[in-house]
């Protein structure tokens, strides 16, 4: 994860990706997911920007 600097905050995205991969129901594992379609892939990157506008929008951001 490019621009992370810290593991607290690369666990966190880590975190992150698997509750948006899990709330789209895409099975991912810890490590290389290169076997994902560009759909799957695309779908999970797709909450994950939708979860934090969401979360902007509410002020949980703050």
């Amino acid at each position: 994860m490019k621009g992370v600097t810290s593991d607290q905050g690369r666990q966190t995205l880590e975190r992150f990706k698997m509750e948006a991969a899990s709330e789209v129901g895409v099975n991912l594992k810890q490590g290389y997911n290169g076997d994902l379609t560009s759909r799957e892939a695309g779908s999970v990157g797709g909450q994950m920007v939708k979860n934090m506008i969401n979360s902007f929008k509410s002020g949980k951001n703050q």
